[in-house]
């Protein structure tokens, strides 16, 4: 297991739930929620929790259908982490499945007594939190980093 934070990104178009991890890759922790809409804006926002926290990596969740297809969704998610990819290099940008996440992260927050209308923005951050643990864990099982990584073209 590589040393070193990395920072989840759930890529939703109204907003985008950011978590982070402790040094060591081990566990996964809500960041903030940042407003998705104004793109420009989010991108910013974004670099500057990459200079804030100092991570290794950005792993970017994409969506995917149950059968592995790819939709407008992802097509969408695969355009913002390449302009994220830009914009933080060199820190890399990894994309990485998150079949399930938000459904993962909704329910466990109607299992903690969180209300869904109450609880939008926390629910993106749990979403991202889940699909870092998830690439966490799965660096730790199979010894490499999880997903692809995104190329920059400069």
């Amino acid at each position: 297991m590589r040393r070193g934070r990395r920072l989840g990104v759930d890529g939703g178009e109204a907003r985008i739930g950011v978590a982070g991890s402790d040094p060591d890759g081990l566990l996964a922790t809500p960041v903030e929620t940042v407003p998705g809409r104004d793109v420009p804006a989010a991108q910013r926002r974004l670099a500057e929790l990459v200079a804030e926290y100092e991570p290794i990596e950005v792993v970017v969740g994409l969506p995917r259908s149950l059968n592995g297809g790819e939709g407008p969704a992802a097509t969408r998610v695969r355009a913002f982490a390449e302009q994220t990819a830009r914009r933080i290099a060199p820190v890399p940008v990894r994309l990485v499945d998150e079949r399930l996440s938000t459904v993962t992260a909704t329910r466990g927050m109607r299992a903690s007594g969180v209300k869904e209308k109450k609880g939008r923005a926390r629910i993106d951050q749990a979403a991202a939190v889940v699909i870092l643990q998830s690439a966490l864990d799965t660096e730790r099982s199979a010894g490499r980093p999880p997903g692809q990584c995104v190329e920059v073209v400069v």
